[in-house]
């Protein structure tokens, strides 16, 4: 099979879109649809600083190649939550990032001709409003978990009631108040997250199987930031997974292919998996699930069902926004 718009062999033919690219038009063609979700979606501007959350799986670090290329002051954090799943899971995946922050600089680098040292910006160098340095560099932050607060996520989720069974719930908890606390203390204006089209369409699915009409009214592409919570957006929410797989590949990025040992048997895979199936019978139905959805809810579906906004106070040991009297779920964690 040819590519659409030149006679080179393709690599992908994305059937949804009836449309099959080679090499070089696929890696140009993936960075303006992500463009076009950032814009249409009002996510941010190239005034903004940017934290991505990242993994060391293939969305996150293919979605902060991307935003650098577009041209986003992006920078990176990666949560260490002491996950080794016989294969030290955690280790390996910061390893990726690390690797991939790396080749970033040292490729910055070379393009100056390797004439200065590599150095990061402080962030009041990158306020709203101020052009990005011609020195930046995108920088990596790292958290272990296990070494602030002295405990790994499995070792929480066995100690607590919450995390019985499964620590997917812990460490859904936990990563969502490092990720605002820091993307907030350290001034970034917007935190991204690397969810793609097959997560986002799993979740509605679920969500819509359950009638949770709350999380339906909640969810989309934005997450608005108010009252202490940073600003948070997909921008792959409209690109397939394989996508993003096969977006890698071709730049070179290298990530971790293992999933999390504790993923196994999740609810939402099997959600995957019945999407997969409807959308190889029907090209372009998890598409259509999802961007229908939001469409109806910009035309006023579940206008009826918002959900009213809590009451919202500082938790008195860590000061993040929290509706539980005295200290938040989280700091309820370790004490």
């Amino acid at each position: 099979m040819k590519c659409r718009k030149c006679t080179e062999i393709a690599v992908i033919n994305m059937r949804q879109h009836k449309l099959a690219l080679c090499a070089d038009h696929f890696v140009e063609w993936v960075p303006a649809q992500v463009e076009k979700t950032i814009h249409k979606y009002k996510m941010f501007t190239q005034n903004d600083r940017v934290l991505v959350a990242v993994s060391g799986g293939k969305d996150s670090l293919a979605l902060w190649d991307i935003l650098l290329r577009i041209g986003y002051c992006a920078d990176g954090l990666y949560l260490g939550l002491g996950i080794d799943g016989g294969f030290d899971y955690s280790d390996e995946s910061q390893s990726r990032c690390e690797t991939f922050v790396k080749r970033l600089r040292e490729s910055k680098d070379h393009e100056e001709g390797g004439s200065r040292e590599l150095e990061s910006v402080p962030p009041d160098a990158l306020s709203p409003g101020s052009r990005v340095p011609d020195r930046w560099l995108p920088t990596l932050h790292t958290l272990s978990i296990p070494d602030t607060y002295g405990q790994s996520i499995p070792q929480v989720a066995q100690r607590v009631q919450r995390g019985r069974g499964k620590p997917c719930s812990v460490c859904g908890l936990i990563k969502r108040h490092e990720m605002n606390r820091i993307a907030y203390q350290l001034g970034y204006s917007v935190l991204v997250t690397g969810h793609n089209l097959d997560d986002e369409a799993a979740v509605l699915f679920g969500n819509t199987m359950t009638w949770q009409v709350g999380y339906l009214a909640r969810q989309g592409p934005v997450l608005p930031g108010k009252d202490g919570f940073a600003r948070k957006v997909k921008p792959l929410c409209r690109m397939y997974e394989r996508e993003m797989a096969a977006y890698c590949l071709v730049r070179g990025i290298d990530y971790i292919y293992e999933e999390c040992p504790y993923s196994f048997g999740a609810t939402s895979i099997s959600h995957k998996e019945l999407l997969a199936g409807m959308e190889q019978k029907s090209p372009g139905a998890k598409q259509n699930f999802y961007l229908g959805f939001l469409k109806a809810k910009e035309g006023g579906f579940l206008n009826d069902h918002q959900v009213p906004s809590a009451v919202m106070h500082p938790c008195e040991r860590c000061g993040q926004p929290t509706t539980a009297p005295g200290r938040c779920a989280f700091c309820r964690l370790w004490t």
